[in-house]
């Protein structure tokens, strides 16, 4: 098992910045991809940001150029930097990482999840 805690999130203006944080423990070892996902109200979670193990990343169309991920894999953390918000990037942001399970990588562990509010 992984356990992911997250850290960062809260209320800010258009245009700022906001950093959030994610920990890894236990079976750190069956990881690979780490990323986060961010789920509004009505929508669909989808992925916005990701680094593999070998530290080639992927984001989101929506974000690329304003976000950031970073992976420590010394520490066992991922961060994403979140630079010119804009109010649809409003959503819950949660933490994921991925493992092999029967022969296919997929998202298996999650964080909680924490609150990025932008206003306008």
């Amino acid at each position: 098992q992984v356990q992911l805690v997250e850290s960062g999130g809260g209320l800010v203006q258009a245009g700022g910045s906001l950093r959030l944080s994610c920990a890894a423990s236990g079976s750190i070892f069956a990881i690979n991809a780490m990323g986060w996902h961010r789920q509004a109200p009505g929508k669909q979670r989808e992925l916005v940001a990701a680094e593999s193990i070998g530290g080639s990343t992927n984001y989101a169309d929506s974000v690329k150029g304003r976000f950031t991920i970073s992976r420590d894999i010394a520490k066992n953390t991922v961060t994403l930097q979140m630079n010119s918000l804009k109010p649809e990037d409003t959503a819950v942001y949660y933490c994921a990482a991925e493992k092999l399970v029967s022969g296919r990588y997929e998202y298996a562990y999650w964080g909680q999840g924490t609150q990025v509010t932008v206003s306008s």
